[in-house]
């Protein structure tokens, strides 16, 4: 799909409407992470390099169309001028009055959209309201592109729109990732619940050559096919679910790779005695929570032939050690292989985050995207409400 970009607009004399994701973490009312906020910077710059004004929109926490005093953007205006360089204004609600007073290089900040019902509700007037306020609009937050919000949807319709730099930058990774990648494709998804990403996996068996399947769920392919896997975590209820995942994988020539060989304890606790088998090997008093080094070996060999991987979720109960061996062996072959150029790998969703800056690995991964939600549906194949009304 083609959207059009910053290079696209003419902003001269113009204001801009950018959307943003700034739902930064804040204790005791300090903002403990600013790396959101650092994110919208090129887009800013380059907003008020060709002569635009800059009008941030987003929302923070779920106050569900009620004003909720806490989670006002008030109390992050501060960061958000201090990380841009640039003077900041919250505008709380007469938002017609401070554009219309709007000098040199001060960016506006409105309030929270998420206490105007009209948000969550894609409500045309709500929206219409905010497009009164602006020339272009401008979508820079990627991970509220899943949602059909007033903000996000509505006035993309209502303006001539645009995709920020940020938004470009996801779209174009997710693009070579998944829509017209490099050949052989390798998927990696792990977690707790194959219940969660059923429709993750329906997609990605026609989409990649190889899919590999760690983390809680591989239990409940290695139940299906008739294995004990003991006290581990497992939905025994899906063993017919996942028998069509595998049966669909078959017909599509898409390869599952599965543990073959298990890192299994009787206890879940940092440095818990524990022992490495064969798949079909664990004892009915234990508990399977990583996969073993012959998995990995296989993981990475597979790795060292293919083009592309797109990585989500860990390989095992990478919270605690040693159970984080596998997640942080294979994370560390697709960054080697990644930083040498010969892999495009991109990789998102929390825990996965999580687990590749534990492994060390983040850095040299291709693109990490922090979308979380929009990041998971589009690898799901579902089209995106923010994605498409820039079409």
């Amino acid at each position: 799909m083609a959207w059009k970009t910053l290079d696209d607009m003419d902003f001269a004399g113009k204001r801009a409407l950018v959307r943003v994701d700034i739902n930064v973490p804040v204790e005791d009312g300090v903002v403990t992470d600013t790396t959101r906020i650092e994110r919208i910077i090129p887009s800013v710059d380059d907003i008020q390099e060709k002569g635009g004004k800059v009008i941030l929109m987003a929302h923070f926490g779920r106050p569900k169309g009620q004003v909720v005093p806490e989670m006002s953007l008030e109390h992050i205006a501060g960061a958000v001028a201090d990380v841009l360089g640039l003077p900041v204004t919250f505008v709380n609600s007469d938002y017609g009055d401070a554009v219309a007073e709007m000098e040199g290089d001060e960016v506006l900040l409105l309030e929270n959209l998420r206490f105007n019902p009209g948000e969550e509700k894609n409500d045309e007037g709500f929206a219409k309201r905010l497009a009164s306020l602006g020339d272009i609009y401008v979508n820079d937050a990627f991970s509220a592109a899943h949602r059909a919000h007033a903000s996000t949807e509505a006035l993309a319709r209502l303006l001539p729109a645009c995709a920020g730099r940020l938004m470009a930058e996801e779209l174009g990774a997710l693009e070579k990732a998944l829509g017209t990648p490099e050949r052989p494709v390798v998927a990696v998804v792990g977690g707790a619940k194959v219940s969660t990403k059923l429709d993750l996996l329906g997609n990605l068996v026609s989409k990649v050559d190889h899919l590999v399947i760690g983390g809680g769920m591989a239990n409940t392919f290695l139940a299906a096919q008739g294995i004990d896997v003991g006290k581990s975590l497992c939905e025994h209820d899906l063993a017919d679910t996942a028998r069509d995942i595998l049966a669909k994988a078959d017909a599509a020539g898409c390869e599952i790779i599965l543990p073959r060989d298990i890192v299994v304890a009787r206890e879940f606790k940092a440095g818990a005695a524990n022992e490495t088998l064969a798949p079909d090997a664990c004892p009915a008093d234990a508990m399977i929570l990583d996969a073993g080094p012959a998995t990995v070996a296989y993981i990475c060999e597979v790795l060292e032939k293919a083009k592309t991987l797109v990585w989500n979720g860990p390989l095992g109960a990478f919270e605690i050690a040693p159970f984080d061996a596998a997640t942080n062996a294979a994370a560390a072959k697709a960054a080697e292989l990644s930083k040498a150029g010969k892999l495009i790998s991109v990789a998102g969703g929390g825990d996965t985050v999580a687990a590749l800056n534990q492994a060390g690995a983040a850095d040299d991964f291709t693109y990490i995207s922090t979308a979380g939600g929009a990041f998971l549906e589009w690898m799901e194949g579902k089209e995106l409400p923010g994605v498409a009304a820039l079409g």
